[in-house]
């Protein structure tokens, strides 16, 4: 599962780092409407031999490319086959926290209460389980070792399904984006454990939206050995 919100990272020449937005990081020139951006609409697909969707918005009262208190909020649904049974999960979050600027990059923290409901379907039957509710803690840096060098981590806790979500990333800037490796984790209180390898390239443009590609293997409790999976995000300030 991949819940991680996009953050597009633009770094000047100077000593100073200026964050643009949510779950994704990169070194490049904002534009004016950029700059003035307090929204941030963001989403992202997982496709392998489990499947997830998420997308969601991120707000700042004043502007995103400043430190500050900002609110992240955002949906998603997945579904992933157990056996005989095939389980679809949908999840939301409404979070709130406060995003820091130093001179190596950006870190954030957030906090909020998150929901899940989860359908179990076998043959003709389909059966849903009673709501989930808890609390969600997420926390993000982004830091650039050189000019031309990102380094992102990600963690996410959550209570309602005592799940965990990480991923650690490194990249280059090639050809006006970050290429490079990455390796995510994720688990829950189901037994369920999925883990991936392989590259991305994070923060290439196409019009007014910026995009990151993933693509490598993943191994998941139940798969017969190790599947490829493909991880596609946007995010576009309004």
């Amino acid at each position: 599962m991949t819940e991680a919100d996009p953050i597009d990272v633009r770094f000047r020449k100077t000593t100073h780092a200026s964050l643009l937005a949510v779950t994704m990081a990169t070194a490049h020139s904002a534009s004016a409407e950029s700059n003035a951006a307090s929204l941030l609409l963001f989403g992202s697909l997982e496709a392998s031999p489990s499947l997830f969707v998420t997308s969601g918005a991120k707000f700042a009262p004043g502007h995103l490319d400043r430190a500050g208190f900002v609110a992240l909020a955002s949906v998603g649904s997945g579904v992933r086959t157990e056996g005989a049974l095939i389980r679809r999960t949908s999840v939301a979050a409404a979070l709130a926290g406060y995003q820091w600027f130093r001179d190596w990059g950006v870190f954030a923290a957030y906090a909020g209460p998150e929901g899940s409901v989860t359908f179990l379907s076998c043959g003709c039957a389909t059966v849903m389980l009673p709501p989930r509710f808890g609390i969600r803690l997420q926390g993000e840096v982004w830091g650039r070792p050189t000019d031309e060098t990102l380094v992102t981590a990600a963690l996410i806790l959550g209570s309602a399904r005592m799940s965990v979500w990480s991923r650690l990333s490194w990249g280059a800037r090639i050809w006006g984006a970050s290429w490079g490796p990455e390796a995510a984790l994720y688990l829950d209180a189901t037994g369920y454990r999925k883990g991936l390898i392989g590259l991305h390239a994070t923060d290439f443009a196409l019009g007014r939206f910026r995009f990151r590609a993933s693509a490598g293997i993943q191994f998941a409790t139940g798969q017969s050995g190790a599947a490829p999976y493909l991880e596609l995000s946007f995010w576009t300030p309004l």
